[in-house]
């Protein structure tokens, strides 16, 4: 069925080193992505998140001008707007870091071709589905 490479064949050996050597740059851009620091922060700055490439918090500055006794709510919403901001920063990075090796090989644990979209709120479950299917069995549903 297979032979092996020949001319017009298909080469698992060859198919296979590519696998490795995705898996390799894969690897290696993971590691760099954890040694990256990303920042974000909010209230022009009063409050300053730092995060790592791979989105674990590593440090949070806040200006003396951002507390107020009488008003924590607001620095507590400019914490979590400067830490969603590097957090989405992070995101920003690791996408551009990881490239082409993101979308991975579809159907093996690669991107969704439908992206960050939420489950469609029409189908039970919110997954991607037919609720009951019509035609033959083994046919597409008209």
């Amino acid at each position: 069925m297979f032979d092996g490479g020949g001319s017009g064949g298909f080469d698992m050996s060859n198919l296979l080193a590519q696998a490795q050597a995705m898996q390799d740059q894969l690897m290696k851009a993971q590691a760099d992505l954890e040694t990256q620091e990303v920042s974000g922060s909010a209230g022009g700055g009063l409050v300053t998140a730092v995060v790592s490439g791979t989105g674990e918090l590593l440090s949070l500055d806040i200006k003396k001008d951002a507390v107020d006794p009488e008003d924590t709510e607001t620095l507590a919403d400019l914490v979590v707007a400067a830490v969603r901001d590097a957090s989405e920063n992070a995101k920003a990075a690791a996408a551009q870091a990881m490239g082409p090796l993101a979308g991975g090989i579809p159907g093996f644990g690669g991107e969704s071709p439908f992206g960050d979209a939420p489950a469609s709120p029409e189908l039970p479950g919110g997954g991607i589905g037919f609720t009951k299917p019509s035609g033959p069995p083994g046919q597409n549903p008209v």
